[in-house]
């Protein structure tokens, strides 16, 4: 009896540390592409040519998510100006020294619920991991 417990419990935790670093990897690239995204689209928003961030863009940031194996329907994007005009409106872009700001968040889905066979408790089902940035508009009228 003894020793079968000591079975059971040795191949639990073999099962989470084979599988822990994969699930921690897929988290952190995941964080690492949302941060990526959120880079190129202030850059891409805030030049000289756009000061906003428009529904056509964040549609395109979706499809290039999408590459990375992420699901469209589920990323959330965030977008404010420091003055608090409309910052996704491309009929009047935000003048240059405005501050774009924008967020987006994609839900965690599941990827810690290894961690309830060493009696951890996962995040709640509706986490989300986030990636933000701020960068001063550029736009001259």
């Amino acid at each position: 009896m003894r020793g079968l417990l000591v079975f059971i419990l040795f191949a639990a935790m073999m099962c989470w540390f084979m599988f822990s670093p994969i699930y921690k990897h897929v988290l952190i690239v995941r964080q690492a592409v949302l941060q990526q995204e959120v880079d190129y689209l202030l850059e891409t928003g805030a030049n000289g040519d756009h000061g906003y961030i428009d529904a056509a863009m964040m549609q395109q940031s979706r499809e290039r998510l999408e590459g990375y194996g992420l699901l469209p329907g589920n990323v959330s994007f965030e977008v404010a100006s420091t003055n608090g005009w409309d910052a996704t409106n491309p009929l009047n872009p935000l003048p240059r020294g405005v501050g774009l700001t924008l967020a987006i968040s994609y839900p965690v889905e599941g990827l810690f619920e290894i961690d309830r066979l060493i009696g951890l408790t996962p995040p709640p089902s509706d986490a989300r991991i986030r990636a933000a940035g701020m960068k001063m508009s550029e736009f001259v009228p």
